[in-house]
């Protein structure tokens, strides 16, 4: 199970109601509680052929998601953990039928059921990761099948739905907690229509750039042949990032492919031995022969055509003369190794810790207003009186409970990253560290400060958006100050929790 401080208090809460009221108000509170022990749910989208099925492999740490055109990409595939490896294909009626995964251990090429009549394909593994991480797959917009690109769309957003896709597996996707728009080069105007759908549809706490991510995924084929593209990754993802700045919170440079062969373990002894065998060539033989896909086919080299095409399905030009010039700096380099220097090449590492550590944090805050949203529905159309006021007092409880104060956070820190509440650049930035995360040094740019120095940063801090509620914002401006004075507030009493203990 997965859970917060937040919405580990929700479901205990649903649970007493169902125990006290029994089955009558059962099925909807068991229904919420279920919801809030779900793991983080991350739907991926994007472009046709822009490396998002590669990234999803990378993601979950095994090869399962096809990355070639055909049935099953042109589908919703929701990844989540279960006791066994399996796919159900669940159709617009409702029905589900399994499948087992091909003899490659991947979601089988063809389905047996039309596109046009699955809702969604539920795949489950007994995959770690997944223990903590729900991905969904989406299709790639812009599709020469239009069929396949309309319900991508959609998936990510909120138009009215129409045959392409039933109601619930489009809810599925957009209740994300997150979602990653994988870009390639640039950014096109359907890119930004499906990024504004996602938020147009999402939640009320999901809606906003901080739990939107770009990641530019090829970013290995930037600066053409095997030439190290980071120069050239690096500036183009900040650029990116700053153009999508309402949009996006960050944009990250990964090589998805490189990711998707280290992370699932696709390097195998063989791959690192024909590597090597490429490493002993001359330095600028080696150069030449990386220079373009053909000339890596056909140039004189030390390995058979079939095996030249398994690297560049794994590594590509770039991947393979960065795991040559490994091999030849350190002939006794082992495969685990390779593989682990492959994946950090891919820029990999960066894009897990943000999913981790920023969206893992922040989901329990949505799960729990998502949760609160609908225990304030059920106590404002439920017939029993005694139901009604049992579940509208246990809510002012915990709206009194300075950690919901994490909802209002989130809540502002969304409309002043949106514009909705246009503040400062410095003052911005504060509430979104403030909201997104749980660590002080970070929040307060103090990365080697003392307990001390941490709790009289945060009174200063809470003291200086006192002043700016009452002395220059609008009234707009004074409402998000005094949830950033009474957070900074919370964050000092919290150091000083710690600092006792």
């Amino acid at each position: 199970m997965v859970t917060g401080p937040l919405s580990d208090r929700l479901a205990t809460l649903c649970h007493e109601i169902v125990t006290e009221f029994g089955s009558g108000a059962g099925g909807q509170l068991r229904q919420i509680g279920n919801r809030l022990h779900e793991p983080l749910r991350v739907a991926i989208a994007g472009r046709l052929k822009a490396g998002k099925s590669t990234l999803v492999n990378a993601l979950i740490g095994r090869r399962v998601a096809p990355t070639a055109a055909g049935e099953c990409t042109r589908v919703v595939t929701r990844f989540r953990y279960g006791p066994a490896d399996r796919v159900d294909i669940v159709t617009r009626d409702g029905d589900r039928r399994s499948l087992p995964l091909d003899d490659d251990g991947m979601v089988p090429a063809r389905l047996g059921v039309p596109a046009s009549r699955i809702a969604y394909l539920d795949v489950t593994l007994t995959n770690d990761r997944l223990r903590t991480l729900t991905v969904v797959d989406t299709p790639g917009l812009s599709s020469t099948d239009t069929a396949s690109s309309e319900r991508a769309e959609h998936v990510v957003g909120d138009a009215p739905f129409d045959a392409d896709i039933d109601a619930d597996s489009a809810r599925e996707v957009a209740t994300a907690e997150a979602v990653v728009y994988v870009f390639t080069q640039a950014v096109r105007a359907d890119d930004l229509r499906a990024l504004d759908a996602f938020h147009d549809a999402s939640a009320r706490l999901a809606a906003s750039p901080i739990n939107a991510l770009g990641v530019l995924a090829k970013a290995d084929t930037l600066a053409g042949g095997a030439a190290d593209p980071w120069p050239v990754a690096g500036p183009l993802a900040r650029q990116q990032a700053a153009l999508l700045a309402r949009t996006v919170g960050d944009v990250v440079p990964v090589s998805a492919l490189l990711a998707e062969t280290a992370g699932a373990g696709r390097l195998t002894d063989a791959d690192r031995d024909a590597l090597a065998q490429l490493a002993t060539l001359a330095p600028a033989d080696r150069e030449l022969l990386l220079t373009s896909v053909d000339l890596f086919r056909t140039l004189p080299a030390p390995l058979g055509p079939d095996h030249r095409e398994r690297l560049l399905h794994r590594l590509d030009l770039y991947g393979i003369g960065f795991a040559c010039a490994q091999l030849a700096a350190e002939p006794r380099l082992g495969t685990g190794e390779l593989a682990r220097r492959v994946l950090a090449a891919s820029g990999f590492p960066r894009l897990r810790q943000t999913l981790q550590q920023s969206f893992g944090w922040r989901s329990d805050a949505i799960k729990a207003g998502w949760a609160l949203t609908r225990l304030e529905r059920i106590a404002g159309h439920t017939g029993d009186v005694r139901l009604r006021a049992a579940v509208r007092d246990a809510l002012e409880d915990v709206l009194r409970d300075p950690a919901y104060h994490r909802l209002r956070l989130l809540d502002a820190a969304q409309r002043a990253a949106t514009g909705a509440v246009r503040l400062p650049a410095d003052r911005e930035t504060e509430l979104i560290r403030l909201a997104t995360s749980d660590d002080p040094r970070w929040i307060l740019n103090l990365p080697d400060a003392t307990a001390a120095e941490l709790s009289s940063a945060a009174i200063a801090a809470a003291g200086r958006w006192r002043a700016y509620a009452v002395d220059g914002a609008g009234p707009a401006q004074a409402r998000v100050a005094h949830i950033a004075h009474r957070g900074f507030q919370i964050l000092a009493q919290e150091v000083r929790a710690r600092c006792a203990t």
